[in-house]
């Protein structure tokens, strides 16, 4: 399997690429047009600096040259560009030579990320959904013109697995740049996969296929797995593969035929007379690059480090990082640490509790965060009273951890009141406790969680539920 993939990534900005409208999901449709993104004559582009900063952003967090480049017209008729051509950047792009190291180790070549303009969305009446077959169609223009970055990986990727890997790790690097918000649900982010097979790694490439808007990184895995599946069917039945572009069909699970694959000469492309090179100098590209923070590969070994011992991290704690990192919530996981709380459990009450409501969470005062989990670490708080705490914080915006704890009437309880409890629970059901004294592992894990539960509910929450099982274990003893 040989596999390169597109990716295109709409930019963060106020408005769109060459014209004052604004830059807006979800909107009436066609209120967010005028002339220039209508393409109406006598209309003239005027590049927006912040989308030109943009697509540098993206150039140096892949490792790119950031070289001056042109634009070009691309033409073709299609309803969704009202002007029949594309501005776009052709032969000299803005970032080329770049890459993107994949968490397993593996470095994907970027062979290019050029800046160019969004079309409009078109929605297809009829019940196949897609033009052939449908009783209208419908456009809407607001996205054309919305400023766009295309990525051309090199095709170095060789299964479904890193196709998806390369998707996930660069729409985390697109968030942690600035350059964009990666919401592949609301088309900020699609991926185009070409995909190609051959019987050995010494044979040159096979007939590629093309695989259009892929819009989340289980579908460009399924999609890949399938496509790569249906050409070595054609090739081992004695058929060939032939170069097309495909639409993938998420319920059916499936690629079919678009139509066939289009070449440069297509297009006719020709410069873009109404826009001027574009020459970013050595200055702009460093203030640029200073304002970046670190990229998601950084931030995750910096979280690894806190843990210890780089292998005597689990499975569990890699995939909390994973999601602490791409959740943005690393800094509260750092500034816990820093306050003297410790890294398992600033890691897993950031990854568990605090990213069910990530975007709460990204507004909290790193100094309350640490307040709360302190009280837990030290045992002023529960595990359970402490992620009730943290849940009224989220909520409501912030909060004293301690007047919270206060107010809900948390207090840790004495080990004789504990004693005194279990040693009711247990009174009162003496056949589970008969089967938790005698019974296997999996029944007496059953039977902890059955008892703990209970002494929760009576002491409404005050128990620390590690207390209990060792109160447990002991009278069992």
């Amino acid at each position: 399997m040989v596999i390169g993939l597109e990716v295109h990534c709409e930019l963060k900005t106020a408005t769109k690429l060459f014209c004052g409208c604004p830059n807006v999901f979800g909107d009436e449709p066609n209120t967010n047009v005028c002339p220039v993104c209508l393409g109406l004559p006598g209309s003239l582009p005027v590049i927006n600096q912040k989308a030109v900063e943009l697509a540098m952003a993206i150039g140096t967090a892949l490792r790119c040259e950031i070289r001056p480049s042109t634009f070009h017209r691309k033409n073709y008729f299609y309803p969704d560009q009202a002007k029949d051509y594309q501005i776009t950047q052709y032969d000299e792009p803005i970032n080329v030579n770049g890459y993107l190291d994949l968490p397993d180790g593996t470095r994907v070549g970027v062979e290019r990320a050029h800046m160019e303009e969004d079309t409009g969305k078109t929605s297809h009446a009829g019940a196949s959904g897609r033009i052939h077959g449908a009783d209208y169609s419908l456009v809407d223009y607001n996205r054309s013109g919305v400023p766009l970055v295309e990525i051309v990986s090199a095709p170095d990727m060789r299964s479904s697995a890193q196709a998806r890997a390369y998707a996930a790790e660069l729409r985390a690097v697109l968030i942690a740049s600035g350059a964009s918000d990666g919401k592949m649900e609301e088309g900020s982010m699609r991926v185009d996969a070409n995909v190609s097979v051959r019987r050995s790694p010494d044979e040159a490439f096979g007939t590629r296929c093309e695989i259009k808007n892929l819009n989340s990184v289980r579908s460009v895995g399924r999609a890949v797995e399938y496509e790569a599946e249906r050409q070595i069917a054609l090739i081992e039945s004695g058929e060939r593969v032939v170069q097309q572009t495909r639409h993938w069909d998420e319920d059916a699970g499936r690629t079919v035929a678009l139509r066939s694959k289009e070449d440069a000469y297509d297009y006719r492309y020709f410069l873009e007379p109404d826009l001027v090179p574009l020459v970013p100098d050595s200055e702009w590209i460093h203030a640029v690059g200073d304002t970046m923070g670190p990229m998601p590969a950084v931030r995750r070994a910096r979280l690894v480090e806190l843990l210890g011992d780089a292998g005597d991290v689990t499975e569990a704690q890699v995939d909390q990082v994973a999601t602490v990192v791409d959740l943005g919530l690393d800094g509260l996981v750092m500034a816990a640490v820093a306050g003297g709380v410790g890294s398992g459990l600033a890691l897993a009450r950031t990854a568990n509790e605090a990213a069910t409501d990530a975007e709460s969470a990204r507004r909290l005062d790193p100094e309350r965060y640490v307040a709360l989990l302190t009280m837990e670490a030290s045992g002023a708080l529960t595990a359970t009273q402490a992620k009730a705490v943290l849940a009224e914080l989220l909520s409501a915006g912030g909060g004293d951890p301690a007047a919270i704890a206060a107010s809900r009437g948390f207090e840790t309880m004495s080990e004789d009141s504990l004693a005194a409890t279990v040693a009711d629970v247990v009174a009162a059901h003496p056949e589970d406790w008969e089967r938790y004294c005698h019974g296997d592992d999996a029944d007496r894990k059953k039977l902890s969680q059955f008892f703990t539960g209970l002494v929760m509910k009576s002491t409404r929450g005050q128990a620390d539920g590690k207390a209990v099982a060792a109160e447990l274990r002991r009278l069992r003893a």
